[in-house]
């Protein structure tokens, strides 16, 4: 990923949406909420609902998200391992450069993910030689889906 980094950690966003958004994120008054909505209070009405049909319940797992906009995209994922109720490690890098210009982010089994990852970086690559040209994000990822249909179902 330190070519990514490297090729756009540099970008002034501050030109086109305000540094000072940028630079306080962590104060919620800079996002719009309904009107009179504290977002906490919601959720915890919704979790502590007697109706059973209106009830939050939150599940635990990785969590990935992914924004484009007018620059190019923002990777998030969270950094825990878990095995178990065991914390086995909060440092776990999800994000994954399959080549310059993709990524993929890990959710489930780590070793199995890594796997799977680096095989498609593989297959982008040889991809890339053959036809002197980038695989497209909807090429890599039909290509990994492949891959791993061919395991549903079974205990890999």
């Amino acid at each position: 990923m330190s070519a990514l980094a490297a090729a756009y950690g540099s970008l002034d966003f501050g030109s086109s949406i305000g540094a000072t958004k940028w630079e306080s994120l962590d104060n919620s008054e800079d996002f719009e909420f309904l009107p009179n909505m504290d977002p906490a209070t919601f959720v915890n009405e919704f979790q502590s609902s007697s109706s059973v049909d209106h009830r939050i319940k939150f599940h635990s797992g990785t969590t990935t998200l992914g924004f484009k906009f007018k620059h190019g995209v923002i990777i998030a994922v969270d950094s825990r391992a878990t095995a178990g109720s065991y914390i086995a490690s909060q440092t776990v890098k999800k994000v994954i450069e399959i080549n310059p210009y993709l990524l993929g982010t890990m959710a489930g089994g780590a070793a199995d993910c890594s796997f799977w990852e680096r095989l498609l970086a593989k297959q982008c690559r040889i991809y890339q030689l053959r036809n002197r040209e980038r695989i497209s994000v909807a090429a890599a990822s039909k290509i990994l889906s492949n891959m791993v249909y061919q395991y549903k179902g079974t205990a890999f």
